[in-house]
Parts: structure tokens; C-alpha cells; sequence
């Protein structure tokens, strides 16, 4: 395909912008591959560096190429590989009839089998972690804690790692105080707190769809009854969606992963999230926002939370570093709004406290300011990952396969064709010491069959490109 431009082809930035589309569009210059610098391009050409730019600037605005802060141009587009995107789910309204317990349990049981590539877990790989420097912050924690950290920490949590999380907030417009937060042992462990807190059995929440399966699993186990709305792959739960379920069922509750969702990817657009907190606001409706996912972003700022909205204490908000520093570490917080006191309550019968040791250690990590160098580092890493997966899977997969295009994230979110089961794909895909996460895991409906999550969290290296190759070709011997 090349750009016809009538009375203008003559200009020297779309000679330039033309030839760079021709090798994007003839794989020359593949999805994942960075350009060449704008310096160097202009002497190669003899142009300006302001012509280059301008050249550029016009691939971008086709949205072939994408820049990255602090290192450069990539591609990102290509239309003649890029598989077609998934479309709005729509959950049924039948409650699936097969236990999933069995699955989610084998493929967890699996995490630890040696030599294995993990398509299926959602965390950061330990290569792109500052492990020594964390190492340090827990050496430190231990010679400066009162009795080397083997004492209980105080119920609401340390007093360090609450300052610096509402310090971090700032980033987002959440205007915390450390007095807000109360400390868990991981995102899960607050968002566990925060169902306990504002629901009873019997009750229904209303989650999108699909959504992550610990959420769906320990729903169930306190007695909750799950109502699945239709979610757009890139904006999340329609307002007007919302709206609807609140009008036709009690919802005493919504759960959202408002940015880089697990496992769709997507990232509600600020509007969007104004407007359902004041739709719940509107029907007194807590919502439960987990904003594990929100400083691993591609773009050039962090997007807001649903808590940045909330003036009335109606969003309780949850997080963690399981996603961007010390998933072991287990080191969580939760801004539960006007449920503080319960949710205080509850992680003081539950676990009177959590670790004193690791939260010392994240609170000495976050003050020195190593934390924003890292994550600068850790997003450029995930972003170049997910483009390089995404050329893989257009070039490995069969035909017709649609996919996730997260902002952000770890996750990608693959639709296969209806004949294909991805549990049956996991069975053989980890005998060849693959694993993937199958989506019939993500939901309680008879839905997803034929989906699957993959993480792109870890360094990308010849043998991940083999691995998917592999998967591309079992998917294309199930056809």
C-alpha cells in the first residue's frame, strides 16, 4: 500500500513518511521495531531534523508508529498483520453448569514446573525487577525496625509506606492522606476485605466481563451472587449498561478494573469514569475499584482513577505492588472512603496485621524515588513486549483470531475460533512446558470457551518468539 497524496507528494516529509510506510507495510520494519533516531535519519537524508520529526509525526497521526518517552519511535500498526480486534462481550444470563475449579486449580498447580514458559501468569518477570535494590530497602528494614522487624505493626499499617502511597497519588489526582489507607497483604487481600465490609450472602455485585477469577471465586465462596456486564475491550462498562442493571437489579456493589483490566486490557477514558461514579453516587452503590494495573501505562501520563472522582467516600479503592515490584511481598493498601472503619475492623479480626518487615521495606523503596526510574524502565520493557507479541501472534496464529490492544498492562486477551477449546489447547500446550490461562476461567457463565489470557511480563527473548510459534501451531492443527 503506498500513500497517494494529490498536489503535495512533492513535499520532503511525506517522501520520507512514504517510503517508512512501504517497509512497515512489506514487514521490512516490523510491529515492535524501533525506528531510527530523528538525528540520525536527517543525516542519512541530508534533511532537516524538523522535516524528519514532521515525517514522523505523520505516521503517527495514521497511527503506524507511537512514540516513547525517552526512547524514541516504534512501530506499532500494521493493518495487513494485525488480527482483528474483539468485540463487546455479552455475557448470558446462564450460570454455567461445569465446575472450573478443576482447571484454575491445574493451572496454578503448573506455575512451579521447571522450564516452563508462563503465558499464563500476570506478574512481572524477576529480570525486570530492581531485586537489589529492594534486597538493600529489606536489609535496612530489618536494622532499623524495632526488634529487627519481628514485632507486630501497628492495625492500619506502616506508617512510611501510607505516607508515600498517599505521597503517590498526586499522580493520579487522589488527593490521599495517609490517614485514609489501611495496608493488606496484597490487592486481593483488599479487595476480600472491602466485599466483607460493604455486602452480606445473598447479595449481588455487578462485575465486568470477563473479569479476573479470584474476584469470581471469592465472591462465591462469601455467598454473592454475579452479575456479568457487557464490556467494551477498550473503554470497559458502558455508563448506560451500568445504569440499566442498577435499574432492573439490587446491586449492592460493583467491582471494576478501571485500568489496564485483567483480563481485557482496557482502560475506561476519565469521562467515562466521572460518570459512573456519579451514577453509583446517584443510587448510593459503593464501587470497588482495583487500580492494580494503573502505573504501567504506555502513554505519556498515568489515567486517572474513579477515586480521583469520589468526594463522598463512595469509592473504595485498592492496590498493591504485586504488579510492578515484589509480587512475594504481598504488600497491598486500600483506600476504603467512608468503609475505613470496617475494613479496619475486619483486617484486625482477620489477620490483626500484616507483615512488618516487607512494608518497611516497600515505604523505604517508594521515599527514595526509585520507584518512578523503575516503572520508566519496567513500561518501556512491557510496551515493546506487548507489540513484539502481538507481531508474533499475527504471524503465527491462524486467520481470523481477534485480540486485546491494552494501553498497558501485562495481559493480552485472545478470541480463537469457536472450534477451538482453550482448555483443550492448555492440555497440549503444557506438555511442550507452555502455559496459558484458558477464558473460560474468567467468567461463571457458559462463555469464553474459545478465548485465553497471555502475559507478556517477561523479558522477550528467542525463546518466547518459539514458544508462541508453537501455540500458533497447535491452534492451527485443532482447526
Amino acid at each position: 500500500m503506498k500513500i497517494v497524496t494529490k498536489g503535495v507528494s512533492d513535499h520532503k516529509y511525506l517522501r520520507i513518511a512514504e517510503m517508512i510506510e512501504q517497509q512497515i507495510m512489506g514487514q521490512t520494519i516490523k510491529i515492535g521495531d524501533k525506528l531510527p533516531s530523528v538525528r540520525l535519519l536527517s543525516k542519512e537524508h541530508g534533511i532537516s531534523v524538523s522535516t524528519i520529526l514532521q515525517a514522523y509525526l505523520h505516521l503517527e497521526s495514521k497511527g503506524l508508529i507511537e512514540p516513547r518517552p525517552q526512547s524514541g519511535y516504534y512501530v506499532c500498526f500494521n493493518p495487513s498483520r494485525f488480527p482483528q480486534k474483539i468485540g463487546k462481550s455479552d455475557p448470558a444470563p446462564a450460570v454455567r453448569t461445569k465446575n472450573v475449579e478443576s482447571i484454575i486449580g491445574e493451572v496454578y498447580d503448573d506455575f512451579n514446573m521447571p522450564g516452563i514458559t508462563r503465558f499464563s501468569l500476570s506478574v512481572p518477570a524477576p529480570e525486570i525487577l530492581p531485586l537489589a535494590k529492594l534486597n538493600k530497602a529489606m536489609m535496612q528494614a530489618l536494622r532499623d525496625l524495632p526488634a529487627n522487624g519481628t514485632s507486630y505493626e501497628q492495625i492500619q499499617g506502616n506508617d512510611t509506606l501510607r505516607r508515600q502511597v498517599a505521597r503517590w497519588s498526586m499522580h493520579w489526582g487522589g488527593r490521599l492522606q495517609p490517614e485514609d489507607l489501611v495496608t493488606t497483604s496484597g490487592c486481593m487481600n483488599a479487595i476480600a476485605y472491602c466485599l466483607m465490609a460493604i455486602t452480606k450472602p445473598g447479595d449481588t455485585i455487578a462485575v465486568e466481563s470477563p473479569v479476573y477469577f479470584g474476584t469470581l471465586r471469592f465472591a462465591q465462596s462469601i455467598g454473592l451472587k454475579v452479575l456479568e456486564l457487557p464490556t467494551d475491550p477498550d473503554t470497559g462498562v458502558d455508563p448506560d449498561d451500568l445504569k440499566k442493571a442498577l435499574e432492573k437489579h439490587d446491586i449492592k456493589a460493583v467491582f471494576f478494573v478501571t485500568n489496564f483490566s485483567n483480563p481485557l486490557g482496557y482502560c475506561m477514558p476519565d469521562e467515562q469514569k466521572e460518570a459512573v461514579v456519579k451514577l453509583l453516587s446517584k443510587h448510593g452503590t459503593p464501587l470497588i475499584e482495583d487500580d492494580l494495573y494503573g502505573d504501567v501505562y504506555f502513554g505519556t501520563s498515568r489515567p486517572k482513577s474513579c477515586k480521583s472522582f469520589d468526594d463522598e467516600g463512595n469509592v473504595l479503592w485498592c492496590s498493591s505492588i504485586s504488579k510492578t515490584l515484589a509480587p512475594g511481598y504481598r504488600v497491598g493498601w486500600v483506600a476504603p472512603g467512608k468503609y475505613i472503619e470496617k475494613v479496619k475492623r475486619l483486617k484486625l479480626y482477620h489477620s490483626i496485621t500484616t507483615a512488618t518487615a516487607q512494608q518497611a521495606a516497600i515505604g523505604s523503596f517508594l521515599a527514595t524515588g526509585r520507584y518512578e526510574y523503575h516503572l520508566r524502565k519496567m513500561r518501556q520493557t512491557l510496551h515493546a513486549n506487548s507489540l513484539q507479541f502481538t507481531r508474533a501472534i499475527g504471524e503465527y496464529f491462524p486467520g481470523g483470531i481477534k485480540l486485546s490492544n491494552p494501553k498497558g498492562g501485562f495481559i493480552l486477551w485472545l478470541e480463537l475460533d469457536k472450534k477451538i477449546d482453550t482448555y483443550a489447547l492448555y492440555q497440549e500446550a503444557i506438555q511442550q512446558k507452555i502455559s496459558i490461562a484458558p477464558g473460560t476461567m474468567f467468567t461463571l457463565q457458559e462463555k469464553y470457551q474459545n478465548c485465553m489470557r497471555i502475559s507478556y511480563g517477561m523479558q522477550w527473548t528467542p525463546e518466547v518468539d518459539k514458544a508462541l510459534k508453537k501455540l500458533g501451531n497447535m491452534v492451527k492443527g485443532m482447526m
